[in-house]
């Protein structure tokens, strides 16, 4: 779980464009800025955007071209990156991928979740995921979707937002106030003229997280789409996650949502937890 006394190193990250090789103060002599580059050229590439040319790269990280020509021949040498020769651009290899699959693997908590995820799917015929902070976004690590409805177009390694998602709400409103509000300070700065009307939406959640246990999104992330968010805190100390079960609007209405779904999915979660701690 993130400390506020750690998070003052990662200040440039939470705007989400912020670099990995900004993320320590200029004192921090183990800090190894080369290495933070290179993971800078590697986060450059997305789901939506999976070959990059060197300029892209640079517009992305805001690194020199000169450091980013080196940083992609070193990584395409060390088999993170393949050269595709007729575009003269990148894309991640399979050592990359070797990376994400052994955390995905070692990650215990979607293994106990899964079965609980697909019995709600099905339930609701609509999508339920789990996902964790990165930067001021959320990314999915497990998703289950039932095959009798519409679904969203999100999957594992999606990235949505923290401030106006269900499952981003239900996370900020786990955290400690000081956290919470060192978080909050961030989004605003991202957001400025929209954040009184996101920061409505986050005081509601946290009000719902304490009073219903769990928190809402309908329209206010994407007009068409509609969830609920819960979190969870395992006792290990291995991160925060949240869950969220969600669907196109006019396949659940607000009414279920409050009435059916949230309650479901917060007892999904607390099963989840429970099997986590071995009960």
């Amino acid at each position: 779980m993130y400390r506020v006394e750690g998070m003052a190193a990662y200040e440039n990250l939470s705007a989400g464009g912020g670099r990995l090789s900004e993320a320590a103060p200029a004192h921090d002599r183990k800090f190894v800025t080369a290495l933070a580059r290179g993971l800078d050229v590697l986060r450059a590439f997305t789901p939506n955007e999976g070959v990059l040319g060197n300029q892209e790269i640079v517009t992305r990280t805001g690194l020199p071209k000169a450091t980013v020509s080196r940083l992609t021949y070193t990584l395409t040498k060390l088999g993170y990156l393949s050269h595709i020769a007729r575009l003269g651009k990148y894309q991640l290899a399979p050592a990359a991928l070797s990376i994400g699959y052994s955390t995905l693997a070692n990650m215990r908590i979607r293994q106990v979740a899964r079965p609980y995820m697909q019995e709600l799917a099905n339930h609701a015929g609509a999508s339920v995921s789990l996902g964790s902070r990165d930067r001021l976004n959320l990314i999915y690590v497990e998703h289950c979707r039932s095959k009798a409805a519409v679904m969203l177009r999100l999957d594992m390694g999606s990235r949505i937002p923290l401030a106006t998602t269900a499952m981003g709400r239900a996370l900020i409103a786990a955290l400690p106030e000081p956290e919470r509000d060192w978080l909050m300070s961030h989004i605003a700065r991202r957001e400025a003229e929209r954040w009184p009307q996101i920061r409505a939406g986050i005081d509601r959640a946290i009000e719902d997280l304490a009073t219903r246990g769990f928190t809402l999104s309908v329209g206010e992330w994407q007009p068409d789409v509609s969830a609920v968010g819960v979190p969870l805190i395992p006792g290990d100390g291995s991160g925060v996650f949240a869950f969220n079960c969600g669907a196109p609007a006019f396949q659940i209405n607000k009414e279920r949502l409050e009435t059916d779904i949230g309650p479901r999915l917060v007892n999904m979660v607390r099963n989840v937890e429970a099997a986590l701690n071995g009960h």
